[in-house]
C-alpha cells in the first residue's frame, strides 16, 4: 500500500512539474511572437546570443522539414512510451533522476507538439551567433537536457544491475 501511494504522489508530482514546463515554454513562446514577430533581432550578447523569430516547420536544426504528418502520428507515439516508462519506473530514491529525464522530455516533446498542432510550426526564438548555432527554444532545452542528464547518468551513475532492474520492471518480470 506504501509502495502505490508513494508511487502516485510521484506521478502527481511528475504530471505538475511536466505543466509547469509546458507552460513555461508556451510562454516564452507566445512572448516571442509578440516581441520578435516581423522585428529586428534583439542583442543579448552582441556576436554571442541573440533573440531571432522563426517558424520551423521541421524537427532538431530543421531536419524532416515539413514533414508535419509524421510529426502528428510519432509524438503521441512517443508520448505514450515514456508514460508508460515513467509510470513503470521503479519507486527508488536512486531512480529519481531518470524520473526527472523523462519529464523534462515529455514537456519538450508536449510544448512543441501543441505548436505542431495549432500553428503547424514550432516558434523558436534562441540563437547563438558565435558558432551559429540553429535557432531553437525552451522545449527544445528540455530535450536536449534530458537527453543530456540521461547520457551521464547511464555512463558514470548508474550500474548495470540498475539498468537491469528497470529493464526487468518495464517487461513485467
Amino acid at each position: 500500500m506504501f509502495y502505490k501511494c508513494n508511487k502516485l504522489i510521484s506521478l502527481v508530482y511528475s504530471i505538475i512539474l511536466s505543466i509547469l514546463l509546458i507552460l513555461l515554454d508556451q510562454w516564452t513562446k507566445i512572448l516571442a511572437v509578440e516581441h520578435l514577430m516581423d522585428r529586428e533581432d534583439i542583442i543579448l550578447i552582441p556576436n554571442v546570443l541573440q533573440l531571432h523569430y522563426l517558424e520551423n516547420t521541421g524537427a532538431a536544426f530543421s531536419m524532416l522539414e515539413g514533414k508535419q504528418t509524421l510529426f502528428a502520428v510519432a509524438t503521441p507515439i512517443l508520448l505514450i512510451i515514456m508514460a508508460y516508462i515513467l509510470f513503470r519506473m521503479p519507486q527508488e530514491k536512486k531512480y529519481t533522476f531518470l524520473d526527472y529525464v523523462i519529464v523534462f522530455l515529455i514537456a519538450g516533446a508536449i510544448g512543441n507538439y501543441i505548436d505542431r498542432i495549432s500553428n503547424n510550426y514550432v516558434v523558436d526564438f534562441i540563437y547563438f551567433s558565435l558558432i551559429n548555432f540553429p535557432v531553437f527554444n525552451v522545449a527544445d532545452c528540455y530535450v536536449t537536457v534530458a537527453i543530456f542528464a540521461l547520457l551521464i547518468l547511464i555512463l558514470f551513475y548508474y550500474k548495470d544491475e540498475d539498468l537491469e532492474e528497470i529493464k526487468q520492471r518495464l517487461l513485467f518480470k
